[in-house]
């Protein structure tokens, strides 16, 4: 979330004008968007309050509110917060917060989901996805939905050919097999499925998790 925290106003819509324009984009979002209904509809969760967060413009709300979740928005950005309240203006409950995930301002159990996408693979350290997964598994009484990047040698190569050529200055970290899934389990999550974005193509991948009852 800390690379979002310094947008303006007019950052904001220019990322949200850009960030989907293009055709490989439309198709990563579509995908992208499809997992996720997946992952929604394995739950079973169809009602209560979700955490959006990072809400980045509101890309899911929509989404989510169609499910009948009412939402709550979360960026460490106080003007992607107010471009999502923005941008979702309309019926249904809804709210956005400017909050940081490592030590977010919401009661235990609070929620019956919560979706975190494109997110941890800003996070660089075990010690800070550690305790951004303890507040996910804290604030949720129900599942999470959990984007990630695994170790995947074709992606790491095309980014660096990208960097090289200076398409891209974004420094992700990349997962070996098993360590989010470590991680999750430590935090009180049960993995109930991954799925990746593009087998064998793309890092991305999308993580269902059931907050165990102790």
């Amino acid at each position: 979330m800390s690379s979002l925290s310094k947008f303006t106003r007019d950052g904001v819509r220019d990322y949200e004008k850009r960030r989907y324009r293009g055709l490989d984009q439309r198709l990563v979002h579509a995908r992208e968007t499809s997992l996720i209904r997946k992952m929604l509809d394995l739950s079973g969760v169809t009602e209560g309050l979700a955490l959006d967060l990072p809400c980045g413009y509101g890309r899911f709300t929509p989404m989510l509110r169609a499910r009948g979740f009412g939402v709550v928005g979360a960026d460490l950005s106080v003007e992607m917060a107010g471009r999502t309240k923005e941008n979702a203006a309309g019926n249904g409950f809804f709210q956005t917060v400017a909050a940081d995930a490592g030590r977010l301002p919401f009661r235990t159990g609070v929620f019956s989901l919560v979706l975190s996408i494109r997110f941890f693979h800003h996070v660089h350290t075990p010690e800070g996805r550690a305790k951004i997964l303890g507040e996910f598994s804290r604030v949720t009484n129900g599942f999470a939905v959990v984007s990630f990047y695994r170790a995947n040698g074709l992606h790491v190569f095309q980014r660096r050919l990208r960097r090289l050529f200076g398409k891209s200055r974004t420094n992700i970290k990349m997962l070996e097999p098993g360590v989010f899934e470590k991680a999750a389990a430590e935090a009180g999550f049960e993995v109930v499925r991954v799925k990746p974005l593009f087998r064998g193509l793309h890092a991305y991948h999308l993580a269902l998790l059931r907050k165990e009852k102790f």
